[in-house]
């Protein structure tokens, strides 16, 4: 026998005396577990069902287990072809630089994972996607519709500031043409749009507080106006309104808000047990 086989042989002897020397030391100090199944080893700890499910409530992991559950049931009636997979496959691997089935072993190597395991997301985030479009599809537009106002964004000079009167000055100022916000807004801004010169944008109408959402949503570009929000004392100008497109990467963007929507009412009313 080879050198390299006797090490082989040696490790393979000093391995399964190891394995049989635990289990005899677990059998002796805690016999009530040879009738119960270990579901689960990370590293030299085991795990089974009854000490398993408890620690997915104590880490707050039950909710990711919902939800995936949740997901696998939705899908469950949509199928994944051959051809779909292939060209999801296909574009991972172009935008990953990887352009032939040797570099595609290498890198399957490299995580770890076989092919089989490799696709098998895939194939459900295709059928998740058929999901999506089946239950929401002709119910985007509307949607749209109703969030359009919420989706517009815009682009403003603003400056903030948490004295009244400092801002009365300010809009006097700039109503007269003296100064601009350029100007003004790195020196008098206590907001974020000092280090931007006073401009703000382009943001989504929705993202903005309601008050202010709303005075600029009806404000003509150029309009100079002023307001008072909580503890800020505003003055703002429009420069320019960017309407919500109903395109592509926006009917994609609602699927997704839908969904999520969904997935977490199911998720917030489904109820679960631990049985034994």
């Amino acid at each position: 026998m080879t050198r390299q086989g006797n090490a082989y042989s040696t490790q393979l002897i000093r391995l399964t005396f190891r394995l049989l020397t635990l289990h005899v030391l677990t059998s002796f100090l805690h016999p009530p577990l040879q009738t119960m199944n270990t579901i689960l080893q990370i590293s030299d700890r085991e795990f089974t069902a009854d000490q398993l499910m408890p620690l997915l409530a104590e880490y707050q992991l039950m909710p990711q287990l919902l939800k995936e559950i949740v997901i696998d049931q939705a899908i469950e009636l949509f199928t994944c072809t051959l051809e779909e997979l292939d060209d999801q496959c296909q574009t991972f691997f172009a935008q990953h630089g990887i352009h032939s089935v040797a570099e595609q072993e290498v890198w399957l190597e490299a995580q770890g994972m076989t092919m089989k395991q490799f696709v098998a997301p895939l194939q459900r985030q295709i059928r998740l996607e058929k999901f999506k479009a089946a239950t929401w599809g002709n119910k985007l537009e509307s949607h749209f519709l109703q969030r359009k106002h919420e989706l517009d964004q815009v682009i403003c000079s603003i400056i903030r500031h948490r004295d009244r009167d400092t801002i009365s000055e300010l809009y006097f100022r700039l109503d007269e043409g003296e100064q601009s916000f350029a100007e003004l807004a790195p020196i008098y801004s206590e907001g974020a749009e000092a280090q931007t010169k006073g401009v703000m944008g382009p943001v989504e109408l929705g993202q903005l507080h309601p008050d202010l959402a709303a005075l600029l949503r009806t404000s003509k570009p150029g309009q100079l106006v002023k307001t008072h929000i909580a503890e800020w004392y505003i003055v703002a100008q429009v420069e320019s309104y960017i309407p919500a497109q109903f395109d592509e990467w926006m009917q994609n963007r609602l699927l997704d808000e839908l969904f999520s929507k969904w997935l977490q009412q199911q998720i917030t009313s489904t109820r679960y047990k631990f049985t034994n």
